[in-house]
């Protein structure tokens, strides 16, 4: 029991409660989300282009949403974004399962896309206000066990539950998010200063609280989003494109769909924390540079793996390559950020998920219809071959070199050599 304790005391309860909310809520999540993009293209006809522009509306609603969602995280608190956020999406699962027409799908999922960007940005910094800088890659690495312990499992219950009844799989999705949702309300505090979101001290302490924030003069920020557009794109296409790129090789591509996914999940469960603990050694930008190898390699892999074996092999690339890019570049991104600008460093940078997630599954669409899926994901390969260098770069200077940032010159530590 000695060592249980010592585990649990490790991190503070917040990062605990975290974990079992996101435990919960991508177990349901994965049950559902592989598969929602079928749901959508029976409901559409077979239209592909039509379920992926559908799809489109989720990440285009949330990009829009996203760009308020960080400030007001930084102006209100991290608690009550969180607590609505996953209201609403809740809300939204459910109508699912009583939707038939394209506009309630449409609606559905617009909803769904609020909640979802109001949640990410103030969740990723509440993790910044309570872990020490020394241990922040090794709690969004936890963070993303937790993601992958759902997916582990969720992926093969759904492939069952869809093929008998997706309402109980949208049902399940909601009553978990809801649950998510009481467990933030009971035992979760504020992590936000009071005196920075206390309406009587905001207008005497509102230009060191909560300053206008210019783009302008967050350059390394933007290149950083910019550089993570490419894997950002690749995960765009694995719900929507890459089954229908299975579906032509594969006479069970459901079955060999959700087979990929359930190793990605259980290899994360497995192997994240030790990753992140090893990456920590290195520094952040080699680290980066790594996992866009492993990223770039996938997409070759997806579009010309004519065997399961060959696509697990994929698979496994896929996994470390994740395992190695989501801790860090998070990290580098709270270390990047000033205490004031937090929420929306994490809003701005999660732009890259919003671009690609409106886009993406559309021009894969066109891309699919016209060129193919072997091309299409070796094009991505190619760009996320570019896109590492870039990151390379931005990384080792933004974290090693000095920084402005509203006109304050100041100086990174390269700090993520523990």
């Amino acid at each position: 029991m000695v060592w249980f304790h010592s585990i649990l005391s490790r991190y503070d309860p917040t990062i605990w409660i975290r974990f079992i909310g996101t435990v919960l809520t991508t177990f349901a999540g994965f049950m559902l989300r592989p598969f929602l993009a079928f749901y959508l293209y029976d409901k559409m006809d077979g239209n592909l282009l039509v379920a992926a522009l559908v799809t489109s509306l989720h990440p285009l609603t949330g990009m829009i949403s996203n760009l308020f969602a960080g400030s007001l995280s930084d102006k209100y608190g991290r608690k009550p974004l969180m607590v609505a956020a996953l209201l609403i999406e809740s809300v939204s699962m459910a109508g699912y399962i009583w939707a038939e027409s394209i506009y309630a799908f449409a609606a559905l999922t617009i909803l769904n896309g609020i909640g979802a960007s109001l949640f990410w940005p103030a969740a990723s910094a509440q993790v910044t206000d309570v872990v020490p800088e020394e241990k922040r890659s090794e709690v969004f690495a936890l963070l993303h066990t937790a993601l992958n312990l759902g997916a582990a499992a969720g992926p093969l219950i759904g492939v069952a539950i869809y093929k008998v009844n997706p309402g109980i799989a949208f049902g399940f999705c909601s009553f978990m998010l809801l649950i998510y949702c009481m467990l933030i309300i009971w035992k979760v505090p504020e992590t936000l200063p009071k005196e920075k979101r206390d309406p009587e001290q905001k207008m005497e302490k509102q230009a060191d609280d909560a300053p206008r924030m210019k783009i302008s003069e967050h350059p390394m920020l933007i290149w950083m989003t910019i550089a993570a557009i490419p894997v950002a794109l690749l995960y765009s296409q694995v719900e929507i494109i890459l089954p229908q790129h299975l579906r032509t090789q594969f006479d069970d591509f459901l079955t060999v769909f959700a087979t990929l996914m359930t190793i990605n999940g259980a290899l994360v469960v497995c192997c994240q924390l030790a990753i992140a603990k090893y990456a920590d050694r290195f520094p952040a930008h080699k680290v980066i540079l790594i996992a866009y190898g492993f990223l770039a390699c996938v997409g070759f892999g997806y579009g010309w793996a004519p065997t399961l074996v060959l696509l697990i092999i994929a698979e496994v690339l896929f996994t470390i390559g994740e395992m190695l890019y989501g801790p860090q570049i998070q990290k580098s991104i709270s270390l990047l950020a000033p205490e004031a600008y937090r929420g929306r460093y994490f809003s701005i940078f999660g732009l890259n998920y919003g671009v690609t997630g409106t886009l993406g599954p559309s021009v894969g669409a066109v891309a699919f219809r016209n060129i193919g899926g072997a091309y299409w994901f070796s094009l991505i390969g190619v760009l996320l071959f570019i896109a590492g260098v870039f990151q390379y770069r931005n990384v080792k200077k933004a974290l090693t070199g000095p920084a402005t940032v509203t006109g304050v010159e100041t100086k990174q530590e390269a700090s993520l050599q523990t």
